[in-house]
C-alpha cells in the first residue's frame, strides 16, 4: 500500500529591504561653496606652513642670514646643524629647559588642583574675591616684576641658579586655577553628596572623584605651562647669568646677539630642533587636549 507523499510547502523568507543611500546630486551653488571652502582651507594651510619653511631654508642656507629668502636655496648644506649640535651648548640648554619646564609644570598642576578644589568646593573667608585678586595680579606683564625678582634674589644670594628660576616660576598659576575651578563647577555636587554618604572625606572626594574627571584639563595645564617655560625669556634672562644655566630662549638669543647677527642659520636650526619635542608631546596628548580645551566651557 503506497502512501501519497504530502506536498512540500516551501516558505520563502521575506528579506528585509536594504536601504540604499544614494548620493544626492549637489546643486551648482553648493558645489561652488564646497570648492571655495577647500580653497580657503588650502590657503590657510600654506600660510601656516610658509613661516616654518622660511625657518627651514634659513637653517640650510650657507649664506647664514635671513635677508635672502629663496624657496629652495642653492648649495643647501646642513653645516648649521653640525655647528649647533657639536660645537655649541645646545644640549645643555635643552636639558636645563626640560628640567625646569617639567618640574614647574608638575608642581603647578598640583598647586592648581589644590587651589581650584578649595575655591570650588570649600567655603572660607575671602573666597569670593580671593581668586579675582589673583587674576588681577596675574594680568600684569612679567616685565613689571623682573626688577622685584632680581632685587629679592640678589638679597637672598640666590641669583644664577636653575632652582631659583623654578621657584620664581612656580607662582604663576592664577589663570590655571581659574580655568580648573570653572571645570570643577561643572561637576555635579550630587557626586560629592553621594561620596559623603559613603563616608568619604574631602581628600578622598578630591582624589577619587574630581581628579580623574579633570584629567584632560590637567594635561592641558601641564602642556601650556611647559610651552610657556620653553618660550620664556624676560625672567630667565634676568635670573640666569652663566652659560651653563641658560635655557633655550636665553641661549638662542645669545646666538644672534653675541655674534652681531651672524649666526641666523644656527638660530633657525635650534628653533626647528627645539620645536620637535613639543610637537611630539602635543601629538601624543591630542585627545586629552581636545577634550580639555572645551572642558568647563558650559555649565551644566
Amino acid at each position: 500500500m503506497s502512501m501519497a507523499s504530502a506536498p512540500v510547502v516551501v516558505k520563502e523568507e521575506q528579506a528585509e529591504p536594504t536601504l540604499k543611500l544614494r548620493a544626492r546630486k549637489m546643486r551648482p551653488g553648493e558645489r561652488l561653496g564646497l570648492w571655495a571652502s577647500r580653497l580657503v582651507l588650502w590657503i590657510v594651510i600654506i600660510l601656516v606652513l610658509l613661516p616654518i619653511w622660511f625657518v627651514f631654508t634659513a637653517s640650510i642656507n650657507p649664506i647664514n642670514n635671513v635677508t635672502s629668502f629663496q624657496l629652495i636655496p642653492p648649495h643647501a648644506t646642513f653645516a648649521n646643524y653640525q655647528q649647533l649640535l657639536f660645537h655649541s651648548s645646545f644640549f645643555v640648554w635643552v636639558k636645563n629647559t626640560v628640567l625646569a619646564g617639567v618640574t614647574i609644570a608638575i608642581i603647578q598642576v598640583f598647586i592648581t588642583a589644590f587651589a581650584a578644589y578649595a575655591f570650588a568646593r570649600m567655603r572660607f573667608w575671602g573666597r569670593k574675591y580671593g581668586l579675582m585678586v589673583l587674576i588681577l595680579l596675574q594680568m600684569f606683564p612679567n616685565l613689571l616684576v623682573v626688577i622685584a625678582y632680581y632685587s629679592a634674589l640678589s638679597k637672598l644670594n640666590m641669583m644664577d641658579t636653575l632652582y631659583s628660576y623654578i621657584l620664581v616660576m612656580i607662582g604663576g598659576s592664577a589663570f590655571n586655577v581659574w580655568l580648573l575651578k570653572g571645570y570643577f563647577d561643572t561637576v555635579p555636587v550630587e557626586l560629592d553628596e553621594a561620596a559623603i554618604m559613603d563616608g568619604a572625606n574631602s581628600w578622598q572626594r578630591f582624589v577619587r572623584i574630581l581628579l580623574p574627571l579633570a584629567l584632560p584639563m590637567l594635561v592641558v595645564i601641564f602642556l601650556f605651562t611647559l610651552v610657556g617655560i620653553f618660550s620664556d625669556y624676560a625672567i630667565s634672562s634676568a635670573i640666569l647669568i652663566s652659560p651653563s644655566n641658560y635655557t633655550l630662549a636665553v641661549g638662542m638669543y645669545g646666538m644672534i646677539s653675541n655674534h652681531f647677527g651672524q649666526a641666523w642659520g644656527e638660530f633657525a636650526a635650534a628653533a626647528l630642533l627645539s620645536a620637535i619635542p613639543l610637537g611630539i608631546i602635543f601629538g601624543l596628548c591630542q585627545r586629552w587636549i581636545a577634550s580639555g580645551l572645551v572642558a568647563g566651557s558650559v555649565k551644566g
